[in-house]
């Protein structure tokens, strides 16, 4: 048997038994190498929060749903505490990156801050922290519920945010 490195394949050759004449012969691969596996995201996304140490919002940005839920977040953060990015962004990409995230996932709304990344019903809830009354009291009592049922509801939902919502063609602009 062989260790396979990144990106490698090899022949696999099990030695049959005695009573066994059959030649058994397996490929195995790897997926290839990232170019990015060695990148601390942390480290390369750091310049986002230099300056500007509000959280960001990170979002679907042709889903309906998404878009809906960015106007109600803008619209109740009367302090302009959060800042806003599609994950279809270069930044989005990038900022999914350094939350653990795959480049092109874009099953989760995301919140990241400077020192730590929040996904699914947990992002939504720490985003209802940051905005006007009375969200922050009702993400208290939220909190209450288990997380493994919050996210089984909201996965619900994004799994079928584009049939139920719809979507469009292009990402809305948020300005701060």
């Amino acid at each position: 048997m062989a260790i396979l490195g990144p990106g490698s394949c090899t022949l696999l050759r099990l030695t049959p038994s005695i009573h066994d004449k059959r030649r058994i012969a397996t490929f195995a691969t790897q997926s290839p190498p990232r170019n990015d596996s060695a990148v601390n995201w942390v480290e390369a996304t750091s310049g986002f929060f230099e300056k500007d140490s509000r959280p960001i919002m990170l979002f679907d940005g042709v889903c309906n749903l998404c878009n809906g839920g960015v106007r109600f977040v803008r619209d109740n953060d009367r302090n302009r505490r959060i800042r806003y990015e599609a994950l279809q962004s270069e930044a989005g990409r990038k900022l999914l990156r350094r939350s653990g995230r795959a480049p092109d996932d874009i099953s989760s709304v995301v919140l990241v801050e400077r020192d730590r990344s929040h996904i699914k019903s947990e992002a939504v809830l720490k985003i209802m922290e940051y905005i006007d009354l009375p969200f922050p009291q009702l993400a208290f009592f939220l909190q209450i519920v288990p997380l493994f049922l919050r996210d089984f509801v909201y996965d619900n939902v994004a799994n079928n945010r584009y049939t139920i919502f719809g979507r469009s063609e292009s990402c809305e602009i948020y300005y701060d």
